[in-house]
């Protein structure tokens, strides 16, 4: 994520929308969520017991991307795309698209729910975890919804098991339990 920063010299009681002009720049900071270290060992294993690792998010593709690879579940940039493009697709139509994908991103709670039912249409038992409201839906529709306790009530309530921990390699044949 970044963040930029810019000033002016202010005296007044009260902001407006004016006072957002004519400001000079000062800078700009990277700022970087890194994976758990625990991700990609927990990816690793998974991958061992036959178990095919997507991500599903909102965040911008380059960051979704960059971080998949670094944990194991991106191996070649084709592998990602943004949920728009699955708007292109019918429901049928997505089954077959989403066979070499790994990293959806910028996606909405409906491109999860049709990410899901397309896994399952293929003939997968789809596990799907979550944290928020956004993946509620699509928590609901998979086969088996995990929650992290550290996310939204209504998550932890719908899902078939919650960690407790909000750690994703405690999950039995993804890196521990």
């Amino acid at each position: 994520m970044y963040s930029a920063f810019a000033a002016k010299p202010f005296s007044g009681d009260t902001l407006s929308v004016e006072d957002e002009n004519d400001l000079t720049y000062l800078g700009l900071i990277a700022e970087m969520d890194p994976p758990r270290e625990e991700s990609k060992q927990a990816v690793a294993e998974c991958r061992s017991a036959g178990i095919k690792p997507v991500m599903i998010t909102g965040d911008h593709i380059v960051t979704a991307s960059a971080i998949a690879k670094e944990i194991g579940i991106l191996e070649k940039p084709e592998e990602a795309v943004e949920g728009a493009a699955l708007d292109a697709y019918t429901d049928e139509q997505l089954v077959d698209f989403v066979a070499d994908k790994s990293v959806y991103a910028r996606v909405t709670p409906e491109h999860k729910i049709r990410i899901v039912r397309a896994w399952q249409k293929r003939g997968n038992i789809v596990a799907m975890t979550g944290d928020g409201v956004n993946d509620v839906l699509a928590l609901k529709e998979a086969d088996c919804s995990v929650a992290m306790a550290s996310g939204s009530d209504v998550a932890a309530q719908i899902s078939d098991l919650v960690l407790m921990n909000s750690d994703f390699s405690s999950m039995p044949l993804c890196g521990g339990g």
